[in-house]
């Protein structure tokens, strides 16, 4: 089969097309012809050897989010038939021991993630538990699945599980073109939070608004924390759902009420982060809290709740499978808005 992979860190160029052997199924493994695979931040941040998962290896074929057609069935497959149409969940907690991908489910140690530690969907077949396939609807197309697993269980997670967000709480987010935001958006909003979204377009806070935010601010030509005391009437937000990292943190703090939260889970812009007030913290009650792994249990009721809602992912543009480098580069200059799909 072709696929992308690299076995060095560096720039686009380290990234080859290039035939690999096709994946064997274990005894309780699918195999998945690939349709689409939704780029993450993840993809860069390896190839680049800025940061790398406990457990990578290479060489390595990224692409966690990917749906397609089950090609191939181990022995002990009981749940699905060669045709069915999955999308699959990346993370490798829980995994039956049945699985050639069995054994790498420590949430806070080596977790094994498709695409991430193990080969992914940057490929025309992808190894996948049988217990981590899901059906798809038949109305739902490859791409739009593809934009589901990390962009919604991330958001989920962040702001339900570890966040405790409530109906008529204000939220602020930032980066609200990411997928993992429009997500969070769309979630929040659901739920009946108050959104107040942050991008570093006007473009970009346009279509946030489109999708479902109540207040947009350009972040790098607006006041964030003024903003923020004013649209909430000087109380500050009661959560802040922050992959950013670095480079607005300290606002974000300050734009945190009494008792707020402020829940991190990414580091795209730098893993340094600093309180500039102490004092505010500890005096205001505000809680950081770090967003640890999903759960299995999470997937399947969060997957029934998309395929029978209004909630989507943008598609900002699609690529061919040999065009991964380009694709990536698109996703490094932050030149999109929602997801950016491969079509191996």
């Amino acid at each position: 089969m072709k696929a992308v992979l690299y076995n060095e860190p560096g720039g686009p160029e380290v990234l080859q097309y290039t035939d690999v052997e096709d994946p064997e199924p274990g005894p309780g493994d699918v195999v998945v012809d690939v349709a689409a695979v939704a780029l993450n931040r993840l993809d860069v941040v390896q190839r680049n050897g800025w940061y790398q998962m406990p457990g990578f290896r290479y060489p390595h074929i990224a692409g966690m989010d990917l749906a397609g057609t089950i090609s191939s069935l181990g022995s002990e497959v009981e749940s699905f038939a060669v045709g069915d149409r999955v999308v699959v969940d990346p993370s490798l907690a829980g995994v039956a021991d049945n699985s050639k991908l069995a054994g790498k489910g420590d949430l806070y140690g080596d977790l094994g993630i498709i695409g991430a530690t193990v080969n992914g969907g940057y490929a025309e077949k992808c190894l996948v538990p049988e217990t981590h396939a899901f059906s798809i609807p038949a109305e739902m197309s490859f791409q739009e699945a593809a934009t589901f697993p990390t962009c919604y269980l991330t958001a989920n997670h962040a702001l339900f599980v570890v966040g405790d967000l409530k109906e008529g709480e204000t939220l602020l987010i930032h980066a609200a073109g990411s997928g993992v935001s429009t997500a969070g958006i769309q979630l929040a909003k659901s739920a009946g939070a108050i959104v107040l979204a942050t991008a570093g377009t006007d473009e970009k806070c346009q279509r946030a608004l489109e999708i479902g935010a109540d207040y947009v601010l350009n972040n790098r030509t607006g006041d964030l924390v003024s903003w923020a005391r004013e649209i909430t009437q000087g109380e500050g937000v009661n959560i802040v759902f922050d992959h950013v990292g670095t480079a607005l943190f300290g606002p974000s703090l300050f734009a945190t009420g009494v008792g707020g939260r402020l829940v991190s889970c990414g580091n795209s812009s730098g893993d340094e982060a600093t309180i500039p007030s102490l004092g505010y913290f500890f005096h205001s009650g505000i809680q950081i809290l770090g967003s640890d792994p999903y759960r299995p249990d999470e997937m399947n009721p969060l997957w029934e709740q998309f395929c029978t809602s209004d909630f989507h992912v943008p598609i900002d543009s699609q690529f061919p499978l040999e065009d991964a480098a380009e694709a990536q580069q698109k996703m490094l200059e932050n030149d999109f808005f929602g997801k950016i799909i491969l079509t191996p």
